[in-house]
């Protein structure tokens, strides 16, 4: 690493990616491409994603008492927002083989010596704070709705949060804080990690690189995080076993919609 940086990219100088306008049928193309690239070396990149089942599954058991039941949905949604962060090396196993390089899962490693590893990090420490702070909120409004006092059992918090009208208004308050949540995610690092990766512009230019994505793309980014959404629910459910897919189709895709969103050529200074 030639020098410290963090706010800008090597040279001292931020730089300002111009972005493109992509339709829907783009976010299905990058699907495709992201399953094309898992199925190519599948075995590669197990060691990445093994660790999210094992994860999800030691959540649920931890989560299984009482005092910690009503965090577990907030944990599991949680993780969607450090989800970006997580999957920096798939976005690498993409990046080398879209130049046709050699491509196994020990250079997912190799970005450990990228000249952007402090910006990621920086970029990555934002979304655990955001992380925190989800999970902070949801347990402040589950206090205030619901009480301090725990659940005594799984049977019992899931007839007080569907039976009671304060259970009510913690599913429709909670989803609709954890959607605002989401959507501050989506929105400063949809591109950003893979950019940072592909080019060392700066954790400010890969976050404000991202707001303009979205800015452009409202509605198809928008609908590129609910595909994320529901495809992570569906591969939960087999007790997180079906992530072992889902996480690296969409870390791949994700480079892919970073290749359709962000150009080549840069904009000048603002």
């Amino acid at each position: 690493m030639a020098n410290f940086h963090v706010y800008a990219g090597a040279q001292g100088s931020t730089a300002y990616p111009a972005v493109r306008t992509i339709d829907i049928g783009d976010l299905y193309d990058c699907l495709r491409a992201g399953r094309e690239d898992f199925m190519a070396k599948p075995s590669h990149i197990m060691f990445i994603i093994v660790m999210y089942p094992l994860i999800g599954v030691v959540l649920a058991a931890w989560t299984s008492g009482g005092n910690a039941l009503p965090m577990l949905f907030p944990l599991a949604s949680g993780f969607a927002l450090i989800g970006p962060f997580a999957a920096i090396g798939l976005y690498e196993i993409s990046r080398r083989r879209e130049l046709g390089m050699e491509t196994s899962w020990r250079h997912a490693l190799e970005l450990r010596r990228s000249p952007a590893l402090p910006s990621i990090a920086a970029v990555g420490l934002m979304l655990f704070a955001i992380f925190i702070a989800w999970l902070l909120v949801a347990q402040a409004l589950y206090v205030s709705l619901m009480g301090s006092q725990p659940p005594a059992s799984i049977p019992a918090f899931l007839s007080q949060l569907f039976g009671t009208a304060g259970g009510w208004s913690l599913i429709i308050v909670g989803n609709t804080i954890g959607f605002v949540f989401a959507v501050i995610v989506l929105s400063t690092t949809v591109v950003a990690f893979p950019l940072l990766i592909d080019r060392d512009v700066g954790a400010w230019s890969a976050i404000h690189t991202s707001a303009r994505v979205f800015m452009a793309n409202p509605l198809q980014i928008l609908c590129w995080g609910l595909i994320v959404a529901i495809l992570l629910f569906l591969g939960s459910l087999p007790l997180f076993a079906g992530l072992v897919v889902v996480i690296p189709i969409l870390g791949h895709a994700t480079w892919h919609l970073y290749r359709k969103t962000v150009a080549e050529e840069v904009l000048p200074k603002i």
